[in-house]
């Protein structure tokens, strides 16, 4: 793969870091609205920031809101993404199986 090549592969907004930790240190009058930010945000239909603040403030059930809603519009791989920040084990291993399902039916195919 060339260098043009690779570089058309990175999202046109970067990357976000991801902590290990799940979130960066806040005090709780900041967290709280940064939670209530991102709420109304993703109410009003700007999921992505919605998914920047909670990624952020490290609010599982708001990753994990937005993950279904990655998942819901056939974003797999986005939604992959938030429930492993949540941490979501449980839907996590819902698409790993169902990517692995995907693999094996390629694999079972007659070409």
């Amino acid at each position: 793969m060339k260098k043009d090549e690779i570089l058309k592969l990175i999202p046109e907004k970067g990357f976000i870091k991801i902590p290990e930790s799940g979130g960066i240190p806040l005090s709780p009058e900041r967290k709280v609205i940064l939670l209530r930010k991102g709420n109304q945000l993703f109410n009003e239909g700007d999921v992505e920031t919605a998914g920047r603040i909670f990624i952020t403030i490290g609010y599982t059930d708001g990753l994990i809101r937005v993950g279904d809603y990655y998942y819901s519009h056939n974003n797999t791989l986005e939604a992959l993404r938030m429930y492993k920040a949540a941490p979501s084990q449980e839907k996590v291993d819902m698409i790993v199986q169902k990517m692995a399902n995907i693999v094996r039916g390629w694999l079972e195919t007659e070409f």
